[in-house]
């Protein structure tokens, strides 16, 4: 009995760091997810619910052979989301390399953005993220943007 005992100990305690990485790694890309599911449902509501207060939308597009940073307020991408357009917003993203210490959290996501099933342009997101109280909440999204040279 001492023997199983132990045994399960050691698996406890050999596995558990693991499952809660995985764990805390989830929880993100859920939230994340739970971003482009509101985009391509136009729903400013449920997008709303994982941008923290003051999240920053930032980006960085070619303008004439120069890279330019723009910022658009968190307020303008909800009007525009949540004012009826005929296609569906489909952001595809290919992958998550996501980096986590404490409460904050990064998430570099390869995309292809479509405006239905047409193709509109690529790029990378980066992600910040914090652990609140109500989970995890995106406080800045800044992307490039650019029509070739896409991941496929």
């Amino acid at each position: 009995m001492a023997r199983k005992f132990l045994i399960m100990t050691i698996f406890i305690a050999v596995y558990s760091p693991f499952s809660l990485a995985q764990t805390v790694e989830d929880s993100i890309k859920r939230t994340i997810e739970q971003l482009f599911e509101g985009m391509r449902a136009a729903d400013t509501t449920m997008v709303k619910s994982i941008l923290a207060s003051k999240t920053r939308f930032l980006i960085i597009a070619d303008s004439n052979g120069t890279a330019q940073l723009q910022e658009t307020p968190i307020t303008q991408f909800l009007k525009a989301l949540g004012t009826p357009h005929s296609e569906v917003w489909d952001e595809r993203v290919r992958n998550y390399e996501i980096r986590v210490d404490d409460a904050l959290a990064t998430a570099w996501t390869p995309y292809r953005f479509y405006r239905g099933s047409t193709f509109s342009h690529c790029g990378v997101n980066a992600f910040q993220l914090y652990r609140s109280d109500q989970g995890w909440k995106i406080i800045q999204i800044t992307y490039t943007r650019r029509k070739e040279g896409c991941v496929e």
